[in-house]
């Protein structure tokens, strides 16, 4: 069966795509606006704070609410929340001499919806499509959010010719209500039944359990962080390297990542026809062990174009790991829970991404930069060994 033949699919992947472009437009006017606003890049930083606070500081609590409420009723009005902020943050910007934290708060806000309507849309998924269809909507989802991410941007860029900022954010606050209105289309479901009431921490500590007891999902999800924590130590330096080490031009540093965001299509392409050949716990188990090669490499390239082929490798890798993970997470966690168990990996994987960015900083103050690609290979070759000890390779 075609999946969009699927009246419930359809909806839930226009409101992906429509998420998509206004993430789009989202990310790359917002900053232009604060920097045109403030002069400043520490409010442009700040901004891009407000995004990722809530999947750290509120990622458990969210996933407790995701488990307790209705999941058709959170994307509705959740959807219909997000779309006040939107008109909130175009009316913002529309008055002369805005305060910068108004805009810090309506960040956040979205950000937080954002988060909350992403989670109940993840968990609501095994109860609206057979759990054997999750890898190939998890697919389907990650090509859309590559695609955007790969020429969101430039297609941005291009139209600002024409376009304003006023224009954009109208986008972005129309695609806000068909996002709405899709949510509002998605065939109703039951709430999750909860086997005890109990206290939010009670129910918070039930899905940490429920993360560290179950095999199928806990040692990916360990393995996820540690590659997020190898990753975080290079992305923070890279373009200082390619551009201060390495003397390469900005246009050229476009190009080198270009080419990196080109292997997420190309991992969303592939694993449909892969998953016919091999199982998807030897596909999970043979990424990390490829990319430690990859990394390796990473020490001897010096040409901006090679390591734009090694970092599509890498973003090919990781959409992929990704689409395994989220699907096994969505087959193996029964629905009462995965509100709770959604949000507690999320904040988890998020969780060291500060400190990689952070060492490798400073890495990158006092020693040669290449050494560290070493160091983020040997990391993510341990992913691969825990991954070999766990048996997870013989998950279908």
């Amino acid at each position: 069966m075609n999946i969009f033949a699927n009246r419930n699919f359809r909806f839930l992947y226009g409101i992906t795509v429509l998420s998509a472009v206004n993430s789009a437009i989202y990310t790359f006017i917002i900053p232009l606006v604060l920097y045109d606003l403030t002069k400043s890049s520490l409010a442009m930083s700040t901004m891009r704070l407000m995004e990722f606070l809530p999947n750290v500081l509120l990622g458990m609590l969210v996933g407790v609410f995701v488990d307790r409420v209705n999941r058709n009723v959170m994307i509705v009005y959740g959807g219909f929340v997000r779309f006040l902020l939107s008109i909130a943050l175009l009316y913002s910007l529309s008055i002369e001499g805005v305060q910068v934290w108004v805009l810090y708060v309506i960040g956040f806000l979205l950000a937080t919806t954002g988060y909350t309507v992403g989670n109940a849309s993840n968990a609501i998924a095994p109860q609206l499509f057979d759990k054997s269809w999750m890898t190939e909507i998890q697919s389907k989802f990650s090509l859309v959010n590559t695609i955007s991410s790969v020429v969101g941007p430039s297609i941005a860029g291009s139209l600002l010719i024409w376009l304003t900022y006023s224009h954009f954010l109208w986008i972005y606050v129309v695609c806000m209500g068909f996002i709405w209105l899709f949510a509002s289309r998605i065939e109703k479901t039951e709430t999750p039944i909860r086997p005890v009431k109990q206290s939010i921490w009670a129910d918070m500590k039930e899905g940490i359990h429920e993360l560290i007891g179950n095999k199928n999902l806990f040692m990916p999800t360990m393995t996820v962080l540690i590659s997020n924590f190898a990753t975080s130590l290079i992305i923070g330096v890279l373009t200082f390297y390619v551009l201060d080490v390495l003397g390469n031009t900005k246009e050229q540093l476009g190009l080198m990542y270009s080419i990196s965001a080109m292997g997420g299509i190309i991992g969303a392409k592939v694993m449909k026809p892969l998953q016919k050949k091999y199982r998807r716990g030897q596909i999970y188990c043979m990424l990390p062990l490829i990319d430690t090669f990859v990394l390796i490499l990473f020490f001897f390239v010096q040409s901006w174009w090679l390591l734009g082929i090694l970092l599509a490798y890498r973003t090919c890798s990781s959409v992929m790991t990704n689409i395994i993970f989220l699907a096994i997470r969505q087959e193996s966690t029964p629905n009462h829970l995965l509100g709770r168990v959604a949000g507690t990996s999320s904040m988890l994987a998020k969780l060291v991404v500060p400190a990689g960015l952070l060492i490798g900083g400073i890495w990158a103050e006092v020693l040669p930069i290449p050494y560290i690609f070493l160091i983020s290979a040997g990391v993510v070759f341990i992913t691969f060994l825990l991954l070999k000890r766990s048996h997870f390779g013989e998950i279908k």
